[in-house]
């Protein structure tokens, strides 16, 4: 199980010192969230973040655009450290070519899906795919409820991949805590995103250990 705490829900007030905790403790990736106030009712940051957070770093960066038309941007992105970068299913008009280009480049290329979006909706795909997110809450803001019926999503997800022979990675994004991570690994998630659960913990390192302890 890989643990991407989200540095959206760090204190960015000390984030030298919020990317050295994630440095140092169990985690495995750094979770970037940026979203433009467009594709969601938010925004969050932009370059001179990542490039700060990309000095401190020492693990992979996993950066999830929720954007409008993020083709525009992939080159920056790539460039400024992504490892993993996911784009959204509802904001690709041309998904096989976006992943083609984003592969092309040596990193890891993700889909995201909203709550509303079927995980067939990928299938003709899947293949390309090297982290498919399924978004366990409405994207946009953190600290969200998860939502239920991402467990049957889940068991979809890992039934299409199964059958297709491929190694496609599940994360899981949103509301997730000590009190589902189980269940989700269980079901087949590779990776968990935490945000509110590792920052908003008087022990973020425990809190991210905690993820990282669960068993199948």
């Amino acid at each position: 199980m890989l643990i991407a705490p989200s540095i959206l829900a760090a204190d960015f007030g000390k984030l030298k010192q919020e990317c050295m905790m994630v440095n140092e403790s169990k985690a495995d990736w750094f979770h970037l969230d940026i979203m433009d106030g467009m594709f969601v009712p938010n925004i969050s940051f932009g370059t001179p973040i990542i490039k700060a957070i990309a000095k401190t770093a020492t693990k992979p960066l996993d950066i999830h655009l929720m954007i409008v038309n993020p083709d525009r941007y992939l080159d920056l992105f790539i460039n400024l450290g992504a490892d993993v970068l996911t784009v959204h299913y509802e904001a690709c008009n041309h998904l096989h070519r976006t992943l083609e280009y984003i592969k092309s480049k040596g990193v890891k290329a993700g889909v995201a899906i909203n709550p509303h979006t079927n995980v067939s909706s990928l299938e003709s795909i899947i293949d390309m795919i090297d982290i498919l997110c399924l978004m366990s809450v409405n994207p946009g803001f953190g600290g969200q409820k998860f939502i239920q019926s991402t467990y049957e999503k889940l068991t979809q997800a890992k039934s299409m991949i199964d059958n297709s022979f491929c190694r496609t990675l599940i994360e899981i994004d949103g509301g997730v805590s000590f009190t589902n991570a189980s269940r989700l690994q269980e079901l087949g998630a590779d990776v968990l995103v935490a945000g509110s659960y590792v920052f908003s913990s008087k022990d973020p390192r425990l809190a991210i250990e905690s993820l990282k302890n669960t068993h199948r």
